[in-house]
């Protein structure tokens, strides 16, 4: 019997990344409520007493990116100087230019477009070349790995008990880690569990370990997949209180495994956060993720990758490559066949059928993009399960 650990973290939305990347999603929210067609590319970075906000943004509209820093980071806990950061008080620096025209030929009139393809969901060119990847597994009823699906979870839990006053001494920045046992490729049990917290002064280790692992780690973690060999770590360097920005500069796009699927599967290198649809980077990892989900909710495979990759300015991705790890009865060729007849990956059409223009994305800029069912994303809906068994029958006959 093959055994294995395979770990993944998550961090709170007070880590400084994650500062950064809801900042840049809510600027992105408040630019898309105003113009639907606006290009953004816009990236946080944070520390101590200073949040910089630089990028690229053509739109038809203006906000206030100061004020939406100011606003998010105070949301997120830092509203007081106890914490060492104060969105109330910190400098804030917009250093905010228009997009490339060079690259906005290429978005706006896609290269199908130009050469004589009058379809209109050839009007967008993808916004950059590169490859992307979407991920689903049935170890959870997410269909998402079980190790980042339960760090994701943990970090939640942290940042709730700290709202709401259940542990009023806790600070907002934090970071969570599942090491999961897993026996022939099935996951057994959890092997260890990684918590940091940031806190205040007064509250004693010992305090914060008793109360973790009451209030956060058992409520979580399944009785079922815990035991005595089960390790758990709370804050195990002893002291958190240093945190946030004042501990560690953040950056928009830093957490791009966290972001997705834990480093489960593999990922294409782009970040989300602070970016429109237009970039592939963000809309086709969103529909690859689609188009996994639905390939596993179908029951025709147990584990699928898919990965999407696009030229600049072209719209028609250059491949499609699905990978099924030898959990499905059918080829991975018939399931492309299938995937190709169903799906269209070309951005307007991801972007019309994943409603990505009406979509709400600072949300989504903690505690992971793929797998939040509670949102109500699209990229989550198993919708295509039907129309997925149709074409698969039709190419294995």
């Amino acid at each position: 019997m093959a055994k294995y650990l395979f770990t993944s973290e998550s961090v709170t939305e007070g880590h400084p990344d994650k500062v950064c990347d809801q900042i840049s999603d809510a600027i992105l929210d408040a630019i898309l409520k105003f113009d639907k067609n606006a290009h953004v590319a816009c990236e946080t970075t944070a520390t101590t007493g200073v949040i910089n906000i630089m990028g690229e943004i053509s739109a038809n509209c203006d906000i206030d990116a100061e004020k939406i820093a100011r606003q998010v980071t105070c949301d997120i806990g830092y509203d007081n100087d106890t914490c060492g950061f104060n969105g109330n008080t910190c400098k804030v620096n917009v250093l905010l230019d228009k997009q490339s025209a060079d690259i906005a030929m290429g978005v706006n009139n896609s290269y199908e477009l130009k050469d004589g393809e009058y379809d209109a969901l050839n009007q967008l060119g993808a916004g950059d070349q590169g490859m992307m990847f979407g991920f689903a597994c049935d170890e959870t009823e997410e269909l998402m790995p079980l190790p980042v699906s339960l760090a994701h979870k943990l970090s939640q839990r942290l940042a709730e008990v700290r709202k709401n006053g259940t542990l009023p001494y806790l600070y907002p920045d934090g970071k969570t880690q599942v090491s999961v046992l897993y026996e022939d490729g099935k996951p057994t049990m959890v092997d260890t569990v990684v918590v940091s917290t940031q806190h205040a002064e007064e509250a004693t280790l010992e305090t914060i370990r008793r109360d973790l692992v009451e209030n956060v780690i058992r409520p979580i973690i399944p009785e079922k997949l815990m035991n005595e060999n089960t390790k758990i770590y709370v804050n195990p360097t002893g002291r958190f209180v240093i945190g946030g920005p004042a501990g560690d500069s953040g950056l928009t796009g830093r957490k791009i495994i966290v972001d997705t699927y834990g480093g489960y599967s593999r990922h294409g290198g782009g970040a989300f956060s602070g970016k429109d649809p237009t970039k592939v980077d963000r809309s086709a990892a969103y529909y690859s993720r689609y188009i996994a989900k639905n390939i596993v909710a179908s029951g025709l495979a147990n584990k699928c990758e898919v990965q999407l990759a696009y030229a600049i300015g072209v719209a028609k991705p250059v491949s499609v490559f699905i990978d099924t790890f030898g959990t499905s009865k059918y080829s991975d060729e018939v399931i492309s066949k299938a995937v190709n007849k169903v799906f269209d990956c070309r951005p307007s059409s991801i972007i019309r059928e994943l409603d990505l223009l009406n979509t709400t994305y600072r949300p989504l800029a903690s505690y992971g993009h793929m797998g939040r069912e509670e949102l109500s994303v699209k990229w989550e809906a198993t919708d295509k399960v039907d129309a997925l068994l149709e074409a698969v029958k039709s190419f294995a006959d």
